[in-house]
């Protein structure tokens, strides 16, 4: 379905009930919003293995502006603050009250966003293999060392000064890196990827260069739980670290031999983490 949030039109998806049949009762279930990384993909990334998870919370799907089925809108929005923005309307259009949210990655970085503007508004969050700030020299010697002086060149030049050139150059030399286990070969297939939007938020002198959320996630104080691999190389576990000290309220959870796609190379482990995690907070309310 499409929900216009912010002038333009969301692409969303719910999956699992909201309320479920408890003997006299109707039991309500959390909803988990699942924001999807990038920017530049889609929330097609998430499926269809979140959807383990739709018997213990409602799960809510979505591309964000600019990116995957949802509609592009004015490029000069293609920004965290509006991001954030949507990611409340958009709990607001369906009635969703303190949700817990998931990002990853970029993703996790627009949960930060939304997060730090509206702390009131969460239930909980988790923030998986994201930064509260962006740290390229750091980058540049992950993947070096990952990937070789290759790997490092690479995403140097790519990061350093984005061009659809350089985009491409890095999917087929870093993009593999991502992973420590090879992908499901149809996982990016069913993406829809967007470079414009990308290239647009990307390097040091766009957005991702000039976000910094670490004086600001001090009022953020629901439950976190902030989830690194030992392994990545774009959001290396120092990033994930700095993440955790900032926030009040926060667990950090680290996951051996597991690099930025965590539930591809190390599922069970994710998973089973994250519902214990979302227990918790559910029990809690």
């Amino acid at each position: 379905m499409r929900i216009k949030v912010g002038g333009i039109r969301l692409y969303v998806d719910i999956e699992g009930s909201g309320l479920v049949a408890d003997g006299p009762q109707m039991h309500e279930k959390p909803t988990l919003i699942l924001v999807h990384g990038g920017p530049g993909a889609d929330h097609a990334i998430y499926k269809p293995g979140f959807g383990r998870l739709s018997d213990l919370c409602q799960i809510v799907y979505y591309d964000q502006r600019g990116n995957g089925r949802s509609d592009d809108g004015d490029p000069a929005d293609w920004c965290l603050d509006t991001w954030a923005d949507d990611l409340k309307e958009l709990c607001d259009i369906l009635g969703i009250e303190r949700p817990v949210v998931f990002g990853a990655s970029f993703g996790g970085v627009v949960a930060q966003a939304y997060a730090t503007r509206y702390p009131d508004h969460p239930r909980a969050l988790v923030l998986a293999s994201t930064t509260a700030q962006t740290d390229f020299g750091t980058i540049y010697e992950a993947f070096e060392q990952l990937g070789g002086a290759e790997a490092g060149a690479v995403a140097r030049a790519y990061w350093s000064n984005p061009t659809p050139e350089g985009r491409a150059a890095y999917f087929e030399t870093c993009l593999p890196l991502y992973g420590s286990t090879p992908p499901e070969p149809n996982v990016m297939r069913r993406v829809i990827i967007k470079n414009d939007v990308a290239l647009h938020y990307n390097g040091p002198s766009n957005e991702q260069g000039r976000f910094d959320f670490r004086e600001a996630l001090a009022k953020v104080t629901c439950p976190t739980l902030v989830i690194n691999g030992t392994d990545d190389p774009i959001m290396p576990m120092v990033f994930s670290e700095t993440l955790a000290a900032s926030l009040p309220n926060a667990q950090h959870h680290i996951i051996e031999n597991a690099a930025h796609m965590l539930p591809q190379d190390q599922p069970t482990v994710f998973f089973s983490r994250l519902e214990t995690f979302i227990k918790e907070v559910s029990d809690a309310a």
